[in-house]
Parts: C-alpha cells; structure tokens; sequence
C-alpha cells in the first residue's frame, strides 16, 4: 500500500462525565493514503465522530486522548501548539460537518465568511479573496455566485448550504478532507448529488476524503477503502469491494444484512439484536460478543487483535484468527 497520508496509532479516548471516565474510542488504528475516499462506518455511539474530531483537535473538554499517535505526513498532531494547530485546521485538513446550516454562521453573508477565511490563511488581498470564492462556488455547481455569496445561510436550501461548506472547505486547498455524515439532512436526490460532486472534486484536486456515515449505501457508491467501528474499536477494515463481497466479522455481515432491498417490501426488515454498550471501556472481551450469534468461549475474555483476512484485509473476529484466513460468515 502506498506510504499513508494520515496514520492513527493505537488512538484512545474517554470523556470525563459526573459518574466517572467513559472510553469512547480504545485502540483506533487505521491509515489512509493519498487520493483516496476512507469510509468509516459504523452504529450510532461507535466513535466514528470523535475520530474525526480527534483528528483536527476539536474535542469538547470533557475529552482527554490518553495515548496514540496521529500522524499527518509525519507529523503528530498531537504534539503540536495550538497555534500550529490552527494552521493545520482548514489548511492542511478541512472538515465539513454533519448540519451546515448550524456550521455556517447566521449572522455573516455566505461570501463575507468565506472571504474572511480565504485572507486569513492565505495572505491574499480582499479581491482575490473574493475571486477565490468566486471560484470554489463554481466548482461545487452553485448558480448565480454572486447572489449566493450576498445571502445569509438561512436564505439557501439545504443543499446549498452544504455545497457552500464544501467550497468553503476547499477554498483553502487542503490535502484532507473530514466529510462528518455530509448528507444526513438532505432528501435523497441531494444526497446523491452531493455524494457525486465529493468524488468529482476528489478526483479533480487530487485530494483524499475521509467520509463518515452510518449508511452503508453511501459507502459502496463512494469509497475505495472502509473501517467499520463498534464501541470505540475498528471491528473490520479493507477495500469496499472486498469487505463488501465477504465481510469477515460479524457486525459487518450483520450491517449488510439490515440493508433494506428491493425485493424485501413487505418483510420483516433484519435487525441486529441489543445495542452498543454505554460504555465500552468496561467491556472484558469483545465489544459485540453479546449480540453475536457465533460468539464462543475466547469472545467473552479475551480482547481480539485485527486478523489478516486476505490482503490489505483485516477483522478483529477470533473466527478469522482460528481458521487462519478469511472464513464464512453466517447470515
């Protein structure tokens, strides 16, 4: 595999609440290489969120990581002033958010704050702050440049509230993209218009996107590779297709099998029985072991390390581990 671009080691967090610390993410590890779409997916309270946010360093203070590395073309994140910090925000590493009319703000004109960003980190005069945003407004396919860049965000539709943050995010040319859930508040048809200009733009500034969601359909349309997360831990990672075509851990294969289709009208939908644990840090063994069908006496004591499945390939299911290779997972 290419020498990654971005390399989580071993990341874990925990958030310091009235009754005592909560482990939201325990040994994250993960690796994403250069000009490519990293899905993560995952449950509800699977920590895909606070890995992104680990990311760029805005956790809420309640969060404290208590070890791992993030490693951005080499350099750990975590290791660095806050004011180099905020050069790598927005720079370096743009994030788009899960509700843009919350992310933009109300009381600024979408041209003035995107103006606003371009001069700070750029050093570029006002006019060509604002032929920049000219420019990254085009890119995204928003009519009309200038009446957009005069209104405020509450005068555009949803969807032109999230084309706005996407130009607004690349405007600074950055390497990586953090796209958090981007088009969970837009109908279907947006949606998909949005998931097909992400990849455009991806293909076209040669830029790599991490895309977090819990909608697995939105994964296999997008990305080259995927990390499913479950309670703070990655359960399974490899390409789309391969992980796709032969999930290798059971709460993959249990995801897949949720997915309404279009010949189950009128069915039963499946479901994964139970839910996440609250608090996966005090989970002895692994995390998904009460919901899994298939678990057996290793799952309930012992912690399963990531397994090779095939190449590039990796499940953190004992199954994997004791038939030595990728096996058949049952539906």
């Amino acid at each position: 595999m290419t020498s990654p671009l971005l390399s989580i080691e071993d990341l874990s967090l925990e958030f310091k609440t009235s009754r005592g610390r909560l482990k939201a993410l325990n040994g994250i590890n993960l690796q994403v290489v250069p000009g490519e779409i990293f899905g993560i997916v995952g449950e509800t309270g699977c920590g895909k969120t606070v890995t992104g946010l680990s990311i760029l360093r805005l956790l809420p203070k309640s969060a404290e990581i208590t070890q791992g590395r993030i490693l951005f073309d080499g350099v750990d994140l975590l290791t660095l002033s806050e004011s180099d910090m905020r050069d790598v925000r927005g720079g370096k590493i743009a994030m788009i958010f899960q509700n843009p009319g919350s992310s933009l703000n109300p009381v600024f004109t979408n041209g003035s704050q995107m103006e606003r960003i371009i001069r700070k980190h750029m050093n570029v005069s006002a006019g060509d702050a604002s032929l920049k945003a000219d420019e990254m407004l085009k890119a995204v396919g928003l009519p009309d440049v200038q009446r957009i860049k005069k209104s405020y965000p509450h005068q555009l539709s949803g969807g032109m509230q999230q084309r706005v943050m996407i130009a607004l995010a690349l405007s600074l040319e950055p390497v990586l993209l953090i796209a958090d859930e981007p088009t969970t508040a837009l109908d279907v048809t947006i949606q998909a218009q949005i998931l097909s200009l992400l990849r455009d733009l991806q293909q076209r500034l040669d830029i790599s996107i991490i895309l977090i969601t819990h909608n697995l359909g939105v994964v296999a349309k997008t990305c080259d590779r995927m990390a499913v997360l479950y309670a703070g831990r990655v359960a399974e990672i490899g390409s789309t297709r391969t992980i796709f075509e032969a999930p290798q851990h059971p709460y993959t294969s249990g995801l897949m099998r949720a997915i309404p289709r279009k010949d189950s009208r009128g069915s039963q939908l499946v479901a994964i029985p139970g839910s996440v644990p609250a608090d996966p840090g005090a989970v002895v063994g692994c995390a998904f072991a009460p919901r899994c069908a298939q678990a057996f006496e290793p799952c309930f004591s012992q912690e399963p390390s990531l397994f090779e499945a095939g190449q590039e390939h990796l499940s953190a299911c004992f199954l994997v581990k004791s038939a030595e290779g990728p096996v058949a997972i049952r539906n």
